[in-house]
């Protein structure tokens, strides 16, 4: 019931820009938006297995999302999470470790506007058993630990009780908080989900603006992230 106005997000460096010229005196701004919203079009998730050894039917997923804003190359919202999935599962392989449950490497499409990979899928995939979903969306910062989608003090420590397997990887910070978009289906359908937590500080100075491109990732803050993520993943597939 509201009239619908025209917005637009601005990056750090535009908002500091009118903050001083504000500071200054009055500011008049023209805004040109070119931005357009299109018809759908097909897309596709990406999906890799690490199969079960024991349980192969029962499923814990690890994933982040493909797609980007276009104003930068999304590397850190969300291709550092794609890595970090990728490279989670590459880890485990090259180690010879074959869990019990099946580990599900899951690249989500269309998450920024309209979280139809999530959706179509939990259509797909909803009726496994699926045991675990860990997302990684929050940028490729130094490792600080893992959220858990639950205030269920019975569901939080048994996870907080792992956090010393994290400290050498500097996450080891684990506790009540969300689990992520693109695997919320699986959270509200009563899968245990996490999510990643790397440093945050300086997420926003890149979030969906022109700075978010891959000479902004650290290289070894991006490999411990991915060892959070293959070790929490593992753990969760081998759990009785």
């Amino acid at each position: 019931g509201v009239p619908k106005i025209p917005a637009a997000a601005v990056t750090l460096e535009g908002a500091e820009y009118l903050q001083r010229e504000a500071a200054r005196g009055p500011v008049r701004v023209e805004l040109r938006m070119g931005a357009k919203l299109l018809p759908d079009a097909t897309s596709a998730n990406v999906v890799a297995e690490l199969r079960g050894r024991e349980k192969p039917e029962e499923v814990v997923v690890i994933g982040g999302h493909i797609d980007s804003w276009d104003v930068g190359d999304g590397s850190t919202d969300d291709g550092s999470g794609c890595l970090m999935a990728m490279e989670a599962a590459l880890m485990l392989h090259e180690l010879g470790l074959v869990p019990r449950r099946t580990i599900r490497v899951v690249l989500f499409t269309n998450e920024e506007n309209g979280l139809q990979g999530a959706k179509a899928y939990f259509e797909a995939h909803g009726q496994e058993k699926h045991v675990g979903a860990i997302e990684a969306d929050s940028g490729a910062g130094a490792p600080r630990g893992l959220d858990v989608a639950s205030e269920d003090e019975a569901v939080v420590r048994p996870l907080a009780d792992l956090a010393p397997l994290f400290q050498g990887l500097g996450a080891s910070r684990i506790g009540a908080g969300w689990g992520g978009a693109d695997i919320a289906p699986l959270t509200d359908a009563g899968v245990l989900s996490l999510s990643v937590r790397p440093d945050g500080s300086r997420y926003f100075d890149l979030h969906h603006s022109p700075a978010d491109t891959i000479e902004k990732i650290d290289p070894a803050h991006l490999q411990k992230n991915a060892a959070v993520m293959a070790l929490m993943a593992y753990i969760l597939a081998e759990r009785e």
